[in-house]
């Protein structure tokens, strides 16, 4: 019976370990945003979504011309967030003005981003920066991606 139940949870870790790769690679980087394609945005929050797995920017962008674009920002779980020193309550708020450097989206969607570093430039965070997603930083550190 002993060595049953040793066997038992022996195999329940193994069938818990390949079932976590999956979940751990729901996406990747490469198959949704273009690491060549690198943007600077710069704009006013309007929505900040704290979700997992990604939690979200909103931010409206003012061309030149005056016509407002929406962009989506994507950024890391809650989480990563909190590693990089951010909260929930730490996040920032609509109406706070923000400079964003992302990588665009790798299939040409309009106005949709991942985001690379962000820097609060009003609010209760202003001057504040924080660097997020790095994938690419870290490949080019020499570092293995997570």
């Amino acid at each position: 019976m002993k060595r049953f139940c040793c066997w038992s949870v022996a195999l329940a870790l193994l069938v818990l370990t390949f079932a976590a790769k999956p979940a751990q690679a729901h996406h990747s980087f490469l198959a949704e945003f273009d690491g060549n394609k690198s943007l600077t945005i710069e704009g006013v929050i309007t929505k900040v979504d704290w979700v997992n797995p990604h939690g979200w920017w909103h931010v409206d962008v003012t061309a030149p011309n005056g016509e407002v674009q929406h962009w989506d920002i994507q950024n890391e779980s809650p989480s990563a967030m909190r590693q990089a020193g951010m909260s929930r309550d730490e996040v920032g708020k609509p109406g706070d003005k923000v400079k964003i450097l992302a990588y665009g989206a790798k299939d040409g969607t309009k106005n949709l981003a991942i985001v690379r570093t962000i820097t609060f430039e009003t609010g209760d965070m202003a001057g504040q920066t924080f660097r997020l997603f790095d994938l690419l930083d870290r490949q080019a550190e020499g570092q293995k991606p997570e």
